[in-house]
């Protein structure tokens, strides 16, 4: 079955600037090829939406029901539910992650 991936205005927002980010740094052509790849984890999540794996700054505070999927350096955090997937907050990992999570997380 096939879920419906939904991103937050935070995340829709977290891709904007990455997007943003990268045209700027690297070119259109390599920030295409960034877009092409969360389209292509999105696809991925829509169809296996358990796959991913708690992160382990929200298992540290006790909140488990979230997700994350990776393709370097970047994260996907997401929320599976009955049959849809929410994806909360797009980042660069080498962030202060621990305080962009709480910070997401206390919000949703």
């Amino acid at each position: 079955m096939s879920h419906v991936v939904y991103l937050t205005e935070d995340a829709a927002r977290d891709l904007q600037e990455i997007v943003a980010h990268v045209t700027e740094r690297s070119g259109a052509n390599r920030a295409d090829r960034v877009l092409n790849e969360f389209t292509s984890a999105f696809a991925s999540l829509a169809e296996f939406p358990e796959r991913g794996v708690c992160p382990r700054e929200l298992r540290a505070v006790g909140l488990r029901e979230y997700r994350e999927i990776f393709f370097k350096p970047y994260r996907i955090i997401y929320r599976a539910l009955s049959s849809r997937v929410v994806v909360l907050v797009i980042a660069d990992g080498r962030r202060d992650m621990q305080a962009l999570l709480l910070r997401r997380m206390l919000q949703a």
